[in-house]
C-alpha cells in the first residue's frame, strides 16, 4: 500500500489505554504513515505526559494538546483539519480506548482506492460481533432501529451508522465543511449525511467489535434525540454544501 495515511485519535483521560493503540498499528502500514495526531482533549489525567513519551520513541506520533475540554466532535474537527492540511490520501479516526482497530485500517484503504469509496464506516453489525463483542443489549436494539430509520432517510443499506472507525478518502476531506458541523457526538452523522448530499460515495466493512469496560460519555437519550434531529435536517436540506 503506498497511499500516505494520516491518523488523528480523539483522547481524553486516556493515559492507560492510548500505548497499545499505537502498539496495534501494524509495522508494515507505518511505511505508508504521514502523522498519527494524539489529540489531548482536556484530559486531567497522564494523558498528556504518556503522549509525550511516545512522541519521543516514534517521531511520526505528534501530541496535540486542547486545554480544555471541548468534546467529540470538536476533536474530531480539529483532527480533520490537521489531516487535510498535511496533504494524507486518506484520514482515519481511532478512538484512544482501543474500542477500534488498527489492524483494519489497511483492508479500509485498500477497499476504498480499489472501489472508489470516498468515506468508509466500520460496522460491528455486519461482522456479527455486537452481542458477542460486548455491546450491552439496549444499544443493540437502540441501534438496530435508528439504523432501519437512517437508512430509509438516506437511501443506503449500511448496517451500523454509530461506529466512530471511519475512513475519510480525500474527496471526502475536500469536499465536506467540517467546520460547520456540531461538536456532539452526532458529528460523525453529520458528516455522513453531508457527504451523500454532495454525491460522494459511502461505504462500510465489518470490523469485531469490543467493548472492555471503558467509560463512556455518551447519554443515550440525548444521542438518540440529536440523531433523529440530523435526520430532518437531512430531509430539509441542511447539510446540502452552500447552505447553513
Amino acid at each position: 500500500m503506498n497511499a500516505t495515511v494520516s491518523i488523528f485519535i480523539p483522547a481524553y483521560n486516556a493515559a492507560e489505554t492510548l500505548p497499545s493503540v499505537i502498539d496495534r498499528i501494524e509495522p508494515d502500514l507505518w511505511k505508508s504513515v504521514n502523522r498519527v495526531y494524539m489529540i489531548n482533549d482536556g484530559s486531567t489525567d497522564r494523558t498528556s505526559e504518556v503522549m509525550g513519551e511516545i512522541a519521543i520513541e516514534n517521531s511520526s506520533c505528534v501530541p496535540v494538546s486542547q486545554k480544555v475540554n471541548l468534546g467529540y466532535g470538536a476533536t474530531v474537527k480539529h483532527g480533520l483539519a490537521l489531516c487535510k492540511n498535511d496533504g494524507c490520501a486518506f484520514a482515519v479516526c481511532l478512538h484512544a480506548d482501543g474500542q477500534y482497530p488498527p489492524e483494519s485500517i489497511k483492508l479500509f484503504v485498500a477497499t476504498m482506492r480499489r472501489d472508489g469509496v470516498d468515506l468508509m464506516q466500520g460496522s460491528r453489525i455486519a461482522s456479527g460481533t455486537a452481542l458477542s463483542g460486548g455491546m450491552p443489549l439496549y444499544k443493540y436494539l437502540a441501534g438496530r432501529l435508528l439504523t432501519t430509520l437512517e437508512n430509509r432517510v438516506f437511501g443506503l443499506a449500511m448496517t451500523d451508522y454509530h461506529s466512530g472507525f471511519l475512513v475519510y478518502g480525500r474527496r471526502t476531506l475536500d469536499t465536506v465543511p467540517f467546520d460547520r458541523l456540531g461538536g456532539g457526538f452526532d458529528f460523525d452523522l453529520e458528516v455522513i449525511a453531508t457527504a451523500r448530499l454532495a454525491g460522494l460515495r459511502i461505504g462500510e466493512l465489518p470490523i469485531p467489535t469490543r467493548y472492555a469496560g471503558e467509560k463512556s460519555y455518551l447519554n443515550p437519550m440525548v444521542y438518540g434525540m440529536r440523531v433523529l434531529r440530523v435526520l430532518i435536517r437531512y430531509h430539509t436540506g441542511r447539510y446540502a454544501l452552500g447552505t447553513r
